[in-house]
């Protein structure tokens, strides 16, 4: 019996072992981790998080793949960008309800988000493969802190949604590995665009390869294939807080999962247990008619046909010649002009996937009749179509300018009605033959005169082109090898700079969206002819921003310049400016904290790369919310560098004549004395880190309890110890509130009165991203309203009046 004893003590330690482990297999609480070498599996055993590599590769990542099957794919990944070199990784849940990875000298290389502090965190692997943080407590994971749902990776499971949430300010989308063995980010991502009615598209980078098509009722018009079937059901939900598509597995024994592969092609696996491997069951680009725009504006893909391009009914090949050696891509033109007054019909297109709907308008309850009379009504829509085929139809889908992206099916009962002058449909136009008339007595009358006009202009234009042509290519004694443009290129891409491509307008003049025609998206800005700027800003521009590399500023691509024509060609970010988000009920919901932080570090991390590491110390002298633009993953670039000045190495502090910037981002030494350093910057950068966590403008500010500018207002706040009364409060449910008491406390030190109690941005930078403790700061510049009125008219009167819309300021005289 004795020498059983020990084997007994064996046995039992084994099974309390063996409990133990059973015990924490799906989760883990607050305080423990998991180290490399060691997982946890889901209840039902079907998934399994923990470290891997892939490939010869010795990077570790932590993930979730497939335990059970033999061919297991890894569908998350957490440290995607920040791979740890060695296997000392720990993956640890705080009992904030943080998830840390950490590296072998505990430093930080990935965290999750939480939207707010939990009480008795527990973070459990799902049956779902979804990595949920909750509330020991809550049962109910739909109000989970944290999962890994909300931030996928390359692979669309059963129950994820993909889309939008508007109240928590999720945008859910798919990126491409960068290979098969390396997970950190590639270049293609698949998300729901909603900036029109929504639709999902595949981009390289900026630039559109592949789209779906508008979602109606039944289907996206781009994918024919996608109906019911015994391995998923799917749908679409559109509401004013949410915008999502979603699939659910209908027999759990066959596995399913949408992948973005590392070449950007949208597929959908399903499992077989006969070959114990993965089939392709479908794939979202199917032929060639599948790559965007492949037959231009107005032309019509069928993959049946030789060629496979046509233009649409009463439209011709935009460049004939072209057409015959199989380059499509300039699309189509109409061979009558439309009129607008009474002579337009429409003409029926079955069977086909709606063209691009990024610049469409649309309204859920009008039927057919009224879509096509309110198409009638604006000379600018060019098609309408029903929003939802089911039954007879329903809703209102209209389109303006280019009809892009067509493609024909066999298969599909998706109807467009194209706009059409009458004669191309079988009826007439008096009013189109009459105006017509009147127009060729009209030119021939003033044709010389025209001609002599132009010849003049050419003329007088023509030293000041050529400088600049020059100056685009060359400039202080280097070679900017800056691209040229050709105007006909830009003019086709932004659809003869149309209203509908209109992005905005300031002091330089109008920025429109364009399309090359490789696909890729452009931002143009084109001098206006009343422009308060003019040559210098132009050659600023290029000068400042030609050879700047740096994440966090916009790149620019080329130049155009013809005749009357001055643009600037830039890469195009889709979600425009940031004022566009914070000043917004609405859209204000999309940026939450941990977004807002971001753009807040990823400025002054672009602001130190001007005043520091630049081959030229730069001085932005116009920085605001309106100049940082928000890329896809809503990354700040810092813009529009006309009004910059640099300063020669030793050099500190500069003094001019000509004061210009927006009048609530000046600091009160340049606006009053002209004096400028990079100091400015810093007040500007603390006056948008104020407006991004209040979601107010300072410029205009008003508040009932208090008289100041938003500057007086948030130091009041700070020295009252109030500050968080400050937040704005469509993040009140997201934000950090140590982070946030950071920021304002940052900024306050950067918008003080007197420019050397300002840090400089390598100061900023540090002070961000640590925890020491920082000095109080001193009352800011432009305390009131009051104060700022003072300022200007103290200036011997030579002040003209700020405008009043935010635009750039050119031409202000100080003392």
């Amino acid at each position: 019996m004795e020498s059983c004893f020990p084997i007994l003590l064996r046995s039992f330690c084994f099974m309390s072992l063996v409990l133990q482990i059973g015990y924490a297999l799906d989760s883990i609480s607050a305080g423990q981790n998991i180290t490399d070498g060691q997982t946890i599996v889901s209840p039902s055993g079907n998934f399994e998080l923990g470290f891997f590599s892939r490939g010869s590769s010795k990077n570790r990542y932590v993930g979730i793949w497939y335990k059970k099957l033999s061919a297991g794919r890894v569908l998350w990944v957490a440290n995607r960008e920040n791979p740890l070199n060695d296997s000392s990784g720990v993956l640890k849940l705080t009992p904030q309800g943080v998830l840390t990875l950490l590296n072998h000298n505990n430093g930080i290389v990935w965290s999750s988000n939480v939207s707010r502090p939990a009480q008795n965190p527990i973070a459990l692997l799902l049956d779902s493969a979804n990595f949920v943080i909750k509330e020991g407590n809550d049962n109910d994971l739909g109000d989970a802190i944290w999962q890994s749902f909300d931030h996928p990776c390359d692979s669309f499971l059963a129950g994820m949604k993909f889309g939008i949430d508007r109240a928590k300010g999720l945008d859910r989308y798919l990126t491409s590995w960068k290979s098969v063995d390396d997970p950190s980010l590639g270049d293609f991502t698949y998300r729901l665009d909603s900036s029109g009615y929504p639709q999902l598209i595949v981009r390289n980078r900026s630039v559109v390869q592949f789209r779906s098509g508008p979602w109606n009722g039944l289907r996206f018009s781009g994918f024919p294939q996608l109906r019911p079937n015994p391995v998923y059901s799917f749908g679409f939900v559109f509401t004013q807080n949410e915008i999502y598509y979603y699939f659910n597995i209908l027999n759990s024994s066959v596995p399913s999962m949408l992948v973005l592969n590392e070449n950007g092609i949208a597929q959908r696996f399903s499992w077989v247990d006969r070959t114990h491997d993965w089939i392709l069951y479908s794939s979202a680009q199917t032929d060639d008619c599948d790559t965007y725009a492949l037959c231009g504006g107005n032309g019509n893909c069928n993959i049946a046909s030789s060629p496979k391009c046509v233009c649409l009914t009463g439209f011709m090949p935009k460049y004939p010649s072209a057409w015959e050696f199989a380059d499509w891509s300039n699309g189509c033109v109409r061979r009558t002009e439309l009129d607008c007054l009474g002579g337009d019909k429409f003409l029926k297109y079955t069977e086909v996937k709606l063209p691009d709907t990024r610049q469409s308008w649309f309204n859920e309850s009008m039927n057919l009749q009224e879509c096509e009379q309110t198409c009638l009504r604006n000379c600018s829509c060019t098609a309408y179509s029903n929003l939802d085929i089911r039954g007879q139809g329903s809703g209102c889908l209209l389109w303006f300018g280019d009809l892009m992206d067509i493609r024909q099916f066999n298969e599909n009962s998706q109807d467009i009605y194209v706009r059409m002058a009458a004669s191309e449909v079988g009826g007439s136009s008096s009013r189109k033959t009459g105006t017509r008339k009147s127009t060729g007595i009209i030119v021939s009358t003033m044709l010389s005169a025209v001609l002599l006009l132009g010849i003049m202009v050419v003329f007088m234009k023509y030293r000041r082109d050529g400088q600049i042509f020059r100056f685009c290519h060359q400039s202080h004694g280097e070679d900017l090898d800056l691209p040229m443009f050709d105007v006909t290129t830009i003019v086709n891409a932004t659809n003869n700079f149309s209203e509908d491509n209109k992005l905005g307008e300031g002091g330089f003049g109008a920025v429109y969206k364009g399309v090359l025609r490789n696909g890729q998206e452009i931002a143009v800005k084109r001098l206006s002819e009343n422009s308060r700027q003019g040559q210098d800003e132009f050659k600023n521009e290029v000068v400042y921003i030609a050879k700047l590399q740096h994440r966090n500023l916009v790149k620019i691509l080329g130049c155009c310049i013809q005749v009357d024509e001055m643009m600037l060609i830039y890469e195009f970010l889709p979600n425009r400016s940031l004022d566009c988000f914070i000043f917004d009920r609405e859209k204000g919901v999309l940026l939450d904290w941990p977004r807002r932080f971001t753009i807040i570090n990823g400025t002054a991390s672009g602001l130190l790369y001007l005043h520091r590491d630049s081959r030229l110390r730069i001085i932005h002298r116009d920085l605001k919310a309106e100049n940082i633009l928000l890329d896809n993953e809503m990354n700040p670039k810092i813009s529009d560098f006309g009004l910059a000045r640099s300063f020669g190495g030793n050099e500190s502090e500069a003094n001019t004549k000509r004061v210009v910037g927006t009048y609530g981002y000046m600091s009160p030494e340049y606006a009053i004395h002209g004096l400028y350093s990079i100091k400015l910057d810093v007040f500007s950068f603390g006056v948008v880190v104020l407006e991004i966590v209040s979601g107010q403008r300072n410029r205009g500010f008003n508040h009932p309890d208090n008289h100041s500018s938003l500057l007086g207002f948030a130091w009041t706040l700070f020295r009252d110890r109030k500050p968080m009364k400050l937040v704005d409060p469509s993040i009140t449910s997201t934000f950090n509130p140590a982070e946030v008491l950071r920021s304002i406390h940052v900024a306050l030190l950067c918008v003080q009165q007197n420019p050397r109690d300002r840090p400089e941005m390598s100061s900023v930078v540090m002070m961000l991203g640590s925890e020491s403790a920082l000095p109080h700061p001193k009352q800011p510049g432009f305390f009131s309203e009051e104060s700022v009125s003072e300022a200007s008219s103290s200036s011997g009167g030579k002040h003209q009046q700020y405008s009043a819309n935010e635009m750039t300021i050119s031409d202000v005289q100080p003392r």
